[in-house]
Protein backbone atom coordinates (compact mmCIF):
# COMPACT_ATOMS: atom_id res chain seq x y z
CA UNK A 1 0.00 0.00 0.00
CA UNK A 2 0.86 3.27 -0.36
CA UNK A 3 2.35 5.51 2.33
CA UNK A 4 -0.15 7.90 3.97
CA UNK A 5 2.39 10.96 4.01
CA UNK A 6 -0.06 13.30 5.10
CA UNK A 7 -2.89 12.42 7.36
CA UNK A 8 -6.61 14.64 7.39
CA UNK A 9 -8.82 14.96 10.55
CA UNK A 10 -11.19 17.13 10.98
CA UNK A 11 -13.32 18.42 14.57
CA UNK A 12 -15.98 20.88 14.09
CA UNK A 13 -15.34 23.77 11.80
CA UNK A 14 -10.66 22.96 11.97
CA UNK A 15 -9.42 20.60 9.82
CA UNK A 16 -5.90 18.86 10.94
CA UNK A 17 -3.42 17.82 8.39
CA UNK A 18 -0.45 15.96 9.80
CA UNK A 19 2.94 14.96 8.41
CA UNK A 20 3.15 10.94 8.59
CA UNK A 21 6.83 10.30 8.19
CA UNK A 22 7.88 9.25 11.60
CA UNK A 23 11.02 7.42 10.61
CA UNK A 24 12.35 10.50 8.97
CA UNK A 25 11.72 12.53 11.01
CA UNK A 26 8.59 13.93 8.85
CA UNK A 27 11.71 15.33 6.60
CA UNK A 28 10.25 16.70 3.69
CA UNK A 29 9.90 15.70 0.29
CA UNK A 30 8.37 16.13 -3.23
CA UNK A 31 5.79 13.69 -2.35
CA UNK A 32 4.32 14.50 0.98
CA UNK A 33 4.26 18.26 -0.38
CA UNK A 34 2.28 17.65 -3.27
CA UNK A 35 0.07 15.93 -0.48
CA UNK A 36 0.09 18.61 2.07
CA UNK A 37 -0.77 21.42 -0.49
CA UNK A 38 -3.94 18.92 -2.05
CA UNK A 39 -4.80 18.08 1.64
CA UNK A 40 -4.43 22.21 2.31
CA UNK A 41 -6.16 22.87 -0.73
CA UNK A 42 -8.72 20.52 0.15
CA UNK A 43 -9.83 21.97 3.74
CA UNK A 44 -9.53 25.70 2.31
CA UNK A 45 -12.25 24.74 -0.65
CA UNK A 46 -14.12 22.81 2.36
CA UNK A 47 -17.39 25.27 3.27
CA UNK A 48 -17.72 23.86 6.87
CA UNK A 49 -13.74 24.22 7.60
CA UNK A 50 -12.94 27.78 8.95
CA UNK A 51 -9.33 27.07 10.26
CA UNK A 52 -6.94 24.61 9.61
CA UNK A 53 -4.18 23.02 12.13
CA UNK A 54 -0.83 22.05 10.47
CA UNK A 55 1.33 19.72 12.64
CA UNK A 56 3.94 16.63 13.20
CA UNK A 57 4.73 13.89 15.39
CA UNK A 58 6.36 14.34 19.00
CA UNK A 59 10.09 14.36 18.13
CA UNK A 60 9.71 16.71 15.24
CA UNK A 61 7.61 19.29 13.23
CA UNK A 62 9.60 18.15 10.65
CA UNK A 63 13.34 17.89 10.48
CA UNK A 64 13.93 19.71 7.52
CA UNK A 65 14.01 18.81 3.58
CA UNK A 66 14.95 15.42 2.45
CA UNK A 67 18.63 15.39 1.92
CA UNK A 68 19.16 12.29 0.25
CA UNK A 69 16.57 12.58 -2.13
CA UNK A 70 18.05 15.83 -3.66
CA UNK A 71 22.01 15.46 -2.80
CA UNK A 72 22.51 14.56 -6.05
CA UNK A 73 20.47 16.84 -8.43
CA UNK A 74 21.64 19.40 -10.39
CA UNK A 75 20.42 23.30 -11.39
CA UNK A 76 19.06 22.15 -14.43
CA UNK A 77 17.01 19.82 -12.35
CA UNK A 78 15.59 22.01 -9.99
CA UNK A 79 15.22 24.63 -12.39
CA UNK A 80 13.03 22.84 -14.82
CA UNK A 81 11.38 21.06 -12.30
CA UNK A 82 10.38 24.78 -10.50
CA UNK A 83 11.24 22.95 -7.00
CA UNK A 84 9.95 24.50 -3.81
CA UNK A 85 7.97 27.00 -5.99
CA UNK A 86 5.78 24.51 -7.65
CA UNK A 87 4.56 22.42 -4.04
CA UNK A 88 6.08 24.13 -1.46
CA UNK A 89 4.51 27.67 -2.24
CA UNK A 90 0.86 25.96 -2.21
CA UNK A 91 0.22 27.08 1.42
CA UNK A 92 0.47 30.50 0.35
CA UNK A 93 -3.39 29.86 -1.80
CA UNK A 94 -4.65 29.09 1.48
CA UNK A 95 -6.88 31.53 2.09
CA UNK A 96 -8.34 30.69 5.68
CA UNK A 97 -6.10 30.61 8.87
CA UNK A 98 -3.15 27.83 9.14
CA UNK A 99 -2.06 27.49 12.75
CA UNK A 100 1.13 24.97 13.38
CA UNK A 101 1.31 23.16 16.14
CA UNK A 102 4.59 22.59 16.49
CA UNK A 103 7.02 20.31 18.76
CA UNK A 104 10.41 18.55 18.66
CA UNK A 105 12.74 19.90 15.57
CA UNK A 106 11.23 22.22 13.48
CA UNK A 107 14.18 22.90 11.32
CA UNK A 108 15.69 23.97 7.64
CA UNK A 109 12.45 23.36 5.37
CA UNK A 110 10.25 22.20 8.72
CA UNK A 111 10.76 25.94 10.37
CA UNK A 112 10.58 27.63 6.86
CA UNK A 113 6.99 25.37 6.56
CA UNK A 114 6.23 26.74 9.94
CA UNK A 115 6.78 30.25 8.77
CA UNK A 116 4.65 30.35 6.06
CA UNK A 117 1.49 29.49 8.70
CA UNK A 118 -0.81 32.40 10.07
CA UNK A 119 0.33 31.49 13.88
CA UNK A 120 3.44 28.80 15.26
CA UNK A 121 2.15 27.45 18.70
CA UNK A 122 4.93 25.93 19.96
CA UNK A 123 5.35 22.59 22.82
CA UNK A 124 8.15 23.41 24.95
CA UNK A 125 10.20 20.89 23.58
CA UNK A 126 10.15 23.05 20.20
CA UNK A 127 13.79 23.44 18.83
CA UNK A 128 13.93 25.76 15.73
CA UNK A 129 16.58 26.60 13.22
CA UNK A 130 17.72 27.07 9.69
CA UNK A 131 21.11 25.23 10.02
CA UNK A 132 20.76 25.47 5.31
CA UNK A 133 24.75 26.99 5.82
CA UNK A 134 26.20 23.80 7.33
CA UNK A 135 25.61 22.10 3.53
CA UNK A 136 26.72 25.33 1.87
CA UNK A 137 23.16 25.88 1.02
CA UNK A 138 20.71 28.18 2.12
CA UNK A 139 17.05 28.26 3.43
CA UNK A 140 15.33 28.58 0.12
CA UNK A 141 11.87 28.06 1.27
CA UNK A 142 10.91 31.61 2.11
CA UNK A 143 13.65 31.74 5.47
CA UNK A 144 15.50 34.66 4.32
CA UNK A 145 12.26 36.50 3.64
CA UNK A 146 9.76 35.13 6.38
CA UNK A 147 12.17 35.27 8.93
CA UNK A 148 13.47 38.55 8.90
CA UNK A 149 10.07 40.16 9.00
CA UNK A 150 8.87 38.18 12.10
CA UNK A 151 12.21 38.61 14.07
CA UNK A 152 14.11 41.36 12.60
CA UNK A 153 17.11 41.22 10.52
CA UNK A 154 19.72 40.88 13.54
CA UNK A 155 18.26 37.90 14.71
CA UNK A 156 17.43 36.41 11.35
CA UNK A 157 21.08 37.06 10.07
CA UNK A 158 22.00 35.13 13.46
CA UNK A 159 19.88 32.01 12.79
CA UNK A 160 20.99 32.23 9.14
CA UNK A 161 24.83 32.61 9.09
CA UNK A 162 25.76 30.39 11.95
CA UNK A 163 22.89 27.90 12.22
CA UNK A 164 21.69 28.96 15.93
CA UNK A 165 19.09 26.96 17.03
CA UNK A 166 16.29 28.54 19.12
CA UNK A 167 14.60 26.78 22.05
CA UNK A 168 10.40 27.08 22.19
CA UNK A 169 11.32 30.12 25.20
CA UNK A 170 13.58 31.78 22.87
CA UNK A 171 11.67 31.84 20.08
CA UNK A 172 8.58 33.28 22.24
CA UNK A 173 10.79 35.84 22.77
CA UNK A 174 11.76 36.85 19.86
CA UNK A 175 8.05 37.20 18.45
CA UNK A 176 8.93 33.60 16.05
CA UNK A 177 5.72 31.88 17.79
CA UNK A 178 2.67 33.18 18.87
CA UNK A 179 2.42 31.05 22.53
CA UNK A 180 4.56 28.32 24.51
CA UNK A 181 2.81 25.27 25.60
CA UNK A 182 3.53 22.22 27.77
CA UNK A 183 4.22 19.46 25.29
CA UNK A 184 1.32 17.14 26.60
CA UNK A 185 -1.49 19.99 25.75
CA UNK A 186 0.34 21.45 22.70
CA UNK A 187 -3.04 19.78 20.38
CA UNK A 188 -5.45 20.59 23.08
CA UNK A 189 -4.41 24.26 22.83
CA UNK A 190 -3.74 24.45 19.59
CA UNK A 191 -7.41 23.00 18.46
CA UNK A 192 -9.15 25.05 21.08
CA UNK A 193 -7.22 27.98 19.68
CA UNK A 194 -8.29 27.25 16.13
CA UNK A 195 -11.79 25.88 17.54
CA UNK A 196 -12.35 29.40 18.28
CA UNK A 197 -10.83 31.11 15.03
CA UNK A 198 -13.09 29.20 13.49
CA UNK A 199 -16.09 30.35 15.30
CA UNK A 200 -15.96 33.22 13.79
CA UNK A 201 -16.81 34.82 10.10
CA UNK A 202 -15.11 33.42 7.55
CA UNK A 203 -15.11 36.63 5.16
CA UNK A 204 -13.81 38.43 7.97
CA UNK A 205 -11.10 36.31 8.78
CA UNK A 206 -10.00 35.67 5.54
CA UNK A 207 -10.25 39.41 5.39
CA UNK A 208 -7.69 40.00 7.97
CA UNK A 209 -5.31 37.40 6.82
CA UNK A 210 -4.87 38.81 3.24
CA UNK A 211 -4.66 43.06 5.50
CA UNK A 212 -2.32 41.32 7.65
CA UNK A 213 -0.03 39.64 5.12
CA UNK A 214 -0.24 42.77 2.62
CA UNK A 215 1.61 44.47 5.85
CA UNK A 216 4.59 42.43 4.75
CA UNK A 217 4.43 43.09 1.13
CA UNK A 218 3.37 46.63 0.36
CA UNK A 219 4.72 50.15 1.76
CA UNK A 220 2.46 51.29 4.86
CA UNK A 221 0.20 53.71 2.82
CA UNK A 222 -0.98 51.06 0.26
CA UNK A 223 -1.68 48.61 3.18
CA UNK A 224 -3.82 51.30 5.39
CA UNK A 225 -5.76 51.63 2.08
CA UNK A 226 -6.14 47.83 1.27
CA UNK A 227 -7.10 48.36 5.30
CA UNK A 228 -9.85 50.60 4.72
CA UNK A 229 -11.37 48.82 1.43
CA UNK A 230 -11.84 45.64 3.40
CA UNK A 231 -13.18 47.36 6.14
CA UNK A 232 -15.84 48.93 3.95
CA UNK A 233 -16.55 45.77 2.35
CA UNK A 234 -17.66 44.45 6.03
CA UNK A 235 -20.73 46.47 5.77
CA UNK A 236 -21.56 44.30 2.70
CA UNK A 237 -21.27 41.44 4.83
CA UNK A 238 -24.67 39.98 6.81
CA UNK A 239 -22.07 38.34 9.44
CA UNK A 240 -20.93 42.32 10.22
CA UNK A 241 -24.44 43.26 10.75
CA UNK A 242 -25.19 40.05 12.57
CA UNK A 243 -21.92 40.79 15.03
CA UNK A 244 -22.86 44.48 15.20
CA UNK A 245 -26.68 43.75 16.72
CA UNK A 246 -25.84 40.51 18.67
CA UNK A 247 -23.39 43.01 20.27
CA UNK A 248 -26.18 45.35 21.10
CA UNK A 249 -28.49 42.96 21.90
CA UNK A 250 -26.45 41.50 24.56
CA UNK A 251 -26.13 38.11 22.98
CA UNK A 252 -24.08 35.72 21.35
CA UNK A 253 -24.20 36.01 17.37
CA UNK A 254 -25.07 33.44 14.92
CA UNK A 255 -22.87 33.73 11.85
CA UNK A 256 -23.79 32.42 8.46
CA UNK A 257 -19.77 33.19 6.94
CA UNK A 258 -21.36 35.71 4.78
Amino acid sequence: MEEQVVLVGRTGRVGIVTLNRPQQLNALNDAMMDRLGAALLALDADEGIGAIVLTGGAKAFAAGADIAAMADWSYMDVYCSDFITRNWETIRRVRKPVIAAVAGFAMGGGCELALACDLIVAAQSAKFALPEIKLAMLPGAGGTQRLPRAIGKAKAMDMCLSARQLDASEADRYGLVSRVVADERLMEETLALATTIAGYSLPALMAIKESVNRAYEASLSEGILFERRHLHVRFASDDAHEGMNAFLEKRKPVFGHR
